[in-house]
């Protein structure tokens, strides 16, 4: 996990300087309804971290928690829109170097406990899986931002 919580934290510390370099114009701006802006895929990784301490904390004491994630209403209903971008870059670093700090923390034992993550079924996943699958989505959505 301490390799894992270091490829987090230097992918989110790069693409900090990124996203801060960028116009208000640039990141506010969405190609179409509907669709969010850059600033708003920001907001929704700072949702996904959020989500995602939730897994890894109580998926270590909890049996079989089911932790599961509304994407859509949980960045409408922040209004990410309107944040403050350096303060919301902050905010999605801060969370970030958080859940890299709880994911070294992390005893080897509880990386084969299991999470229900699933929206209207079920859908069981490892710790272990959540970590790797959260660099994954990460990268997945900075891509995004960046074309």
């Amino acid at each position: 996990m301490n390799r894992l919580a270091a490829d987090i934290e230097a992918t989110v510390i790069s693409f900090a300087d990124y996203f801060r370099g960028l116009d208000e114009s640039v990141v506010s701006h969405k190609s179409e309804p509907g669709k969010w802006s850059k600033k708003e895929i920001l907001g929704h990784l700072v949702d996904s971290a959020q989500n995602n301490l939730q897994r890894f904390v109580r998926g270590q004491y909890e049996l079989l928690p089911k932790i599961v994630y509304a994407q859509d209403e949980w960045v409408s209903l922040q209004h990410y829109q309107q944040y403050a971008t350096p303060d919301l870059v902050d905010l999605w670093v801060a969370i970030n170097k958080h859940l890299c700090h709880v994911l070294r923390s992390l005893p080897a034992g509880s990386y084969t406990r299991h999470v229900d993550t699933g929206k209207g079924t079920v859908a069981v996943h490892t710790l272990q899986f959540l970590a790797d699958d959260y660099l994954v989505h990460l990268r997945h959505h900075l891509d995004k931002i960046k074309s």
